[in-house]
């Protein structure tokens, strides 16, 4: 079966991720979605619904990563009255609602390891235990998992279960950054220009080619997201009837907010920029700078830096898995 999920693309890598995406819709297998934030992970997880025998099922989406801890257990298997204090009423889980359906468990790196169990044991056996509960609910459920990190990288560092991650691991999507999928960036931003500017009641005519050629070299960190962002901006400011210029795309350059007495201080090092030196690894010693300066507090750290500390984490994994010690 299909849906109304689309993926626009003609980026060879990604299609045949789409391909690999709609066969195994057709199994019963658990898939683990990995890629940068905004890569379009929750998207997949639609097309692997929509492109399964659950397709007229509930799909459920739940975000590990922005409900509380203490709330995510009752919000995934349920709990009965009186669980707690201010349970009145029994209450069904996301694990429930999609019986028969599919489950997309979204960030899933965030889950406590004590909820990790619980997960483990749905995977297994095909019950939940609701919060309170006297005996465990069967469930017929597909799941799904998004993450923005490496698990197998979380697995080592003792935050993430390892049978787990073999449970959910059984086929790998990763999907690529937007700035690998060659010839796409125009290719959706045209698409994009098009939905925004009919969403709005407006005419546009198109995207010049300056505008074409900043969208093409720009190296999109937000992802799609991002891109998104831009041209709903451009479909609303452009005048009507006139092509998007490159001034119209507004494209902000990112730049790390530096803590400017840590510069003053020569705790930052900008001196040792050459030609050559790729903009990664200023930005790693960047950070490494930082991270001393602020000796090792990674809240400090990621605030002088003017990112978060989720962004921070995700940085030092990658520099552990270079061999770096940090």
């Amino acid at each position: 079966m299909t849906g109304a999920t689309e993926i626009i693309t003609n980026d060879r890598r990604m299609k045949d991720i789409i391909q690999l995406a709609r066969t195994v819709a057709q199994s019963k297998a658990t898939v683990l979605i990995q890629g940068e934030s905004g890569t379009g992970k929750e998207l997949m997880a639609s097309l692997i619904h929509e492109s399964s025998a659950r397709a007229l099922k509930p799909f459920v989406a739940i975000n590990c990563a922005a409900i509380p801890e203490n709330l995510l257990e009752s919000e995934l298997f349920g709990y009965e009255r009186g669980a707690f204090t201010g349970a009145v009423n029994s209450k069904a889980g996301k694990f429930e609602f999609a019986n028969g359906g599919t489950i997309l468990l979204d960030e899933i790196s965030e889950m406590d390891l004590r909820l990790q169990a619980k997960l483990l044991r749905v995977i297994q056996e095909g019950e939940v235990d609701r919060l309170g509960g006297r005996k465990p609910i069967s469930v017929d459920v597909r799941i799904l998992a998004t993450t923005n990190r490496n698990l197998s990288d979380c697995v080592r560092d003792g935050s993430f279960r390892e049978d787990l991650f073999y449970r959910l691991n059984v086929v790998n999507l990763t999907l690529p950054p937007l700035r690998e999928r060659t010839g796409d960036v125009s290719l959706i931003a045209n698409r994009l220009l098009e939905s925004y500017a009919a969403r709005n009641d407006r005419k546009l005519a198109g995207i010049a080619p300056d505008a074409l050629a900043l969208l093409e070299s720009h190296a999109w960190p937000g992802n799609i997201r991002e891109l998104e962002n831009v041209m709903e901006r451009a479909a609303i400011t452009t005048q009507a009837g006139m092509l998007v210029q490159a001034a119209d795309l507004r494209i902000e350059r990112r730049s790390v907010a530096l803590d400017g007495a840590m510069i003053e201080e020569g705790k930052i090092d900008l001196s040792g920029w050459t030609p050559g030196t790729t903009l990664d690894q200023i930005e790693k010693n960047v950070i490494l700078d930082a991270l001393k300066y602020h000796q090792g507090n990674r809240t400090h750290t990621a605030k002088s830096l003017g990112i978060s500390i989720r962004t921070l984490r995700n940085k030092l994994a990658d520099y552990r898995r270079d061999g770096l010690e940090v």
